[in-house]
């Protein structure tokens, strides 16, 4: 029994390796080695050395396109991160009879694709959407409010699509708050917003950090939302992605937009290492 177990764990694992390096990092490693060849239009790349597609980086227009990407993703992870907080505070102090059914409501969402969930916004956005017809009706406006085709749609797309990423792993965080840490903080007399600054956000630290990864990194690169709600007037970092490969063609290029995300994300992923290993510290010496 023990050596069946043994061989399903190798298996296992190993099935887990091989997936790893056919389709993460062979993919990685074929895109890195994109980035520096030299863009060929008859066969898509030529196999000389370049560093033009990094140098083409800090190029004026691109950097603009960066810092708004930045900005918009920014600003999405904040709304959700002032939206979710109280939700997930919310329902890890609910009994423990109502938080599945919860969960399930805030997982709902992904039963749908994501593009179709775009389309539905844009209904609703539009000038004649769902939501200008019922401010109308209600006599809160006069004209419709063109919010298509603007930062602002790009910016609820994506927290409508991200924000249960958000939730999940600050309620995660919240949940393993141990309770009596808050009571020995309520008898040194410490108030309701001290206890909320100077215990329970520190605890939930990792959480945030983790829903701020999820949600800043994956609405940099969603070019969709930005077609669909932003048009052609709002750009993210994916969208020049996808125009470098499937239309300019120029994949060396692409590759090295794809790289300096992958580097970004990879310095977001230390920073959440050095929080969470900070919180621990802090942990084990109190």
């Amino acid at each position: 029994m023990k050596v069946a177990s043994n061989k399903f764990q190798n298996v296992t694992v190993g099935v887990i390796f091989g997936w790893l390096i056919f389709f993460v990092l062979i993919p990685n490693l074929l895109v890195l080695f994109t980035s520096f060849m030299t863009k060929d239009s008859s066969n898509l790349i030529e196999f000389t050395f370049s560093v033009d597609s990094y140098t083409r980086l800090i190029d004026p227009l691109y950097s603009q396109v960066l810092w708004n990407s930045l900005y918009m993703a920014g600003i999405s992870t904040i709304i959700c991160l002032i939206i979710g907080y109280p939700f997930a505070f919310m329902i890890a102090k609910l009994p423990a009879k109502y938080r599945p059914f919860l969960l399930f409501l805030v997982v709902l969402p992904f039963w749908t694709n994501s593009l179709i969930r775009i389309y539905g916004m844009k209904i609703f956005l539009g000038v004649k959407g769902i939501l200008n017809e019922t401010l109308l009706s209600l006599g809160i406006i006069d004209t419709p409010i063109r919010i298509l085709n603007t930062e602002i749609a790009v910016i609820i797309g994506l927290v409508y699509i991200l924000l249960p990423f958000m939730i999940l792993p600050l309620y995660s965080s919240i949940e393993k708050i141990d309770g009596r840490l808050l009571e020995a903080a309520k008898d040194l007399g410490a108030n309701a917003f001290q206890r909320f600054i100077r215990v329970i956000i520190p605890l939930t630290m990792p959480g945030i950090v983790a829903g701020c990864l999820l949600v800043l990194l994956p609405a940099m690169g969603m070019f969709y939302v930005a077609d669909l709600l932003g048009g052609a007037k709002v750009l993210l970092v994916g969208n020049i992605i996808k125009s470098e490969f499937l239309v300019t063609r120029n994949w060396p290029f692409g590759s090295a937009i794809s790289i300096a995300l992958t580097i970004l994300m990879a310095l977001m992923l230390y920073v959440y290492y050095r929080a969470n290993k900070l919180m621990n510290k802090k942990v084990e010496l109190e």
